[in-house]
């Protein structure tokens, strides 16, 4: 394993997030819209943007690209 990444993973801490909810956000990272994330996770739409509201508001962020970019900052995706 690369020390950097090793490093960062230590130092990222416990994710407040789901494994369910770290996948929508990495499927989410691209771009991708909502029925697309979905039929990728073999999820509904609806469970989709529950997914990325809870994960939102558990970073405390004020949309899902925001909250793509704190999960990935901290290593959670």
């Amino acid at each position: 394993m690369d020390p950097e990444l090793a490093a960062k993973a230590i130092s990222a801490g416990d994710s407040p997030l789901t494994p369910r909810e770290a996948d929508v956000l990495e499927l989410a990272a691209g771009g991708a819209p909502v029925k697309e994330i979905a039929a990728r996770a073999h999820l509904s739409p609806g469970t989709v943007r529950n997914h990325l509201s809870a994960a939102a508001v558990k970073q405390g962020a004020p949309n899902r690209q925001a909250a793509v970019e704190a999960a990935g900052r901290h290593g959670w995706i």
